[in-house]
């Protein structure tokens, strides 16, 4: 292969070549080869329809183009380190198989606004996977939630036992968050969907380019409007890797309470044996290590967001070439995000649930002194003074060890006489749930609705 840098002419000094190894990128931009043919032939196309070169040499740069494309499939090209990036060694396997008229296809063009569209096209072709890895955990989820919609388990602040509510409910907790995933992964898809070939190298081309045209051919909504700021923003990449980091927090999060809730000293739920792994010296483990993984490669992403971040907070404008690390972040992030949705959608499709532990958390944790904290307000009492009198009687109860609901009614009404008979129906797991009816409330009748709605969100989807 060819390797005279399409640079070189300035120059009269060669670099070594472990320096050229240094400022080359082309072991891991070879990732947008088929992005950057798909850029190239555009780009020749609209040169010979815009007669800035014959469509003659149009038509033999795109079937050599072409060509390079069917080897990419067939996995038979290769790339040299002396040739840089991507754009060059296509250039350079371009001229070995068409000759000097391949030289004709950066007319009008720059690699600065080359890469830039590169890049576009390659998040541009993926947020799509995101969008769908994300639709089938959300229907995983609801799916989950309908068969739990009534399975009752103590909800928690601060880890510690609060009230009871519905597994159900948890569960579309984090429908919620993964549809706002969702919804920004679909905004990030319009700063993504913009065309920057056309700019050049920063204030565009005195050639007759229509990049319309271009845009058309590469089935991009937009084109942008500054040539300094088509080659210089990477608001997308960011934007997708911010929108990455909160997904992962979210995933994190669902990941440790699996991993706390398959504890012994929980023993809320099981994962399946494809989502676990044992110990090589203790036989009875079980360990929830993908939920581990994904909880660990959450900070690999914030890394790459804050490495990003950190690489272009001071860049001046247009191009420089500290953009060149702006890809193997969102490279490695896109392959981590699709991979940890996939595996949560594979641990909550072969989830066991152990409905009768959960119910029995609640039995005798005093998540029920609210209830009686509201049912003293609604026999007048302050609901300060009913707070107080509830705290006496769960202060007694610890001691005792006796939950609320099996302290006799004479226990009761001496700390309050209002209370009556009918505290005992109130006090059950099952009516606390039940009476918590407010819009985004616990109840059984809620979850239900949720469940409804959000379906009809997902089939809106398709």
């Amino acid at each position: 292969m060819a390797t005279t840098k399409l640079w070189g002419g300035r120059f009269t000094a060669k670099a070594a070549e472990w320096v050229d190894e240094f400022g080359a990128s082309i072991h891991f931009d070879q990732q947008m080869a088929a992005e950057d043919l798909e850029g190239s032939i555009a780009h020749a196309t609209m040169l010979g329809q815009q007669a800035i070169i014959t469509p003659e040499e149009s038509a033999q740069i795109v079937a050599g183009l072409e060509s390079l494309q069917q080897e990419l499939v067939q996995g038979s090209l290769t790339f040299d380190v002396k040739n840089e990036d991507i754009h060059m060694n296509m250039e350079a396997l371009l001229t070995e198989k068409i000759g000097a008229v391949a030289g004709k296809l950066h007319t009008a063009r720059s690699r600065n606004d080359q890469v830039a569209t590169d890049f576009h096209l390659w998040v541009k072709h993926r947020l799509p996977h995101v969008s769908e890895s994300l639709t089938e955990l959300q229907e995983t989820l609801l799916t989950l939630a309908t068969t739990h919609a009534g399975t009752i388990m103590s909800g928690y602040t601060h880890l510690q036992h609060a009230q009871p509510i519905t597994y159900g409910h948890y569960l579309l907790a984090y429908f919620e968050m993964f549809q706002r995933d969702y919804e920004r992964f679909e905004f990030n898809k319009l700063h993504t969907d913009i065309l920057p070939l056309g700019a050049a190298a920063l204030a565009g081309t005195t050639f007759p380019i229509d990049r319309e045209f271009v845009a058309e051919q590469l089935d991009f909504k937009d084109i942008y409007h500054n040539s300094l700021d088509a080659v210089s923003d990477r608001d997308f990449a960011l934007e997708f890797l911010s929108n990455a980091a909160i997904l992962m927090m979210h995933l994190s999060r669902m990941a440790e309470e699996l991993i706390l809730w398959s504890t012994y000293e929980f023993n809320y739920i099981e994962l399946s044996d494809d989502f676990s792994t044992g110990s090589s010296i203790m036989p009875q483990k079980k360990n929830a290590d993908f939920a581990e993984l994904v909880r660990g490669k959450t900070g690999r992403t914030y890394g790459a967001l804050m490495a990003l971040l950190t690489t272009m907070k001071s860049l001046p404008l247009a191009y420089n070439k500290d953009m060149q690390e702006d890809k193997e972040q969102v490279f490695d992030v896109m392959d981590t995000v699709i991979a940890s949705i996939k595996i949560f959608t594979g641990m909550l499709s072969g989830l066991k649930v152990h409905e009768k532990r959960m119910l029995a958390s609640t039995q005798d944790d005093f998540s029920n002194a609210t209830e009686l904290a509201d049912y003293l307000a609604t026999k007048g009492v302050p609901f300060r003074e009913a707070h107080a009198i509830v705290g006496q009687l769960v202060l007694q109860g610890l001691q005792t060890h006796t939950p609320l609901q099996k302290m006799t009614l004479e226990v009761l009404q001496a700390a309050a006489p209002q209370i009556q008979a009918d505290i005992y129906h109130v006090l059950e797991s099952q009516t606390a749930v039940d009476r918590r009816t407010s819009l985004g409330g616990t109840a059984v009748s809620n979850v239900k609705k949720e469940i409804i709605r959000n379906q009809k969100k997902l089939e809106a989807r398709q």
